[in-house]
């Protein structure tokens, strides 16, 4: 995923870097940077920016999309959300993706501040 340029105040900013990638068959893990000047954290929170939750779902819905070949297919549920750690600018941490079965996918967020957010996501059934 790569960053655009916009020209309407539009956010330009707005995947984090990956650093490196470990994939398998079934399971991909991404290393990942969190820029310090990532759009999301204007305005979230002014003193102490932190990475919304709905920001993490995105990221790893569509690197599931891209990594098991699901671009086609729409998210029918999200099961078993948490988020328990909050992701600040700059900080590294690893995006496991994990394809349980071909519509299910399970993700979670984890640095050497412990697990950040878990959560099963479940797209439509392949036709």
């Amino acid at each position: 995923m790569t960053n655009v340029v916009g020209a309407h105040n539009e956010l330009v900013k707005i995947w984090p870097e990956v650093l490196t990638d470990n994939i398998d068959e079934s399971q991909i893990t991404l290393q990942l940077l969190i820029p310090k000047d990532l759009d999301y954290f204007a305005g979230h929170f002014p003193n102490a920016p932190i990475l919304a939750g709905v920001v993490q779902l995105h990221w790893a819905v569509e690197y599931a999309k891209q990594y098991f070949s699901l671009t086609a297919l729409d998210v029918k549920n999200i099961e078993v959300l948490k988020f328990q750690v909050v992701i600040i600018p700059g900080q590294e941490l690893n995006l496991t993706l994990t394809q349980k079965s071909s519509n299910k996918v399970l993700f979670s967020y984890a640095s050497d501040k412990g697990q950040h957010a878990s959560g099963r996501i479940v797209f439509e059934e392949m036709e």
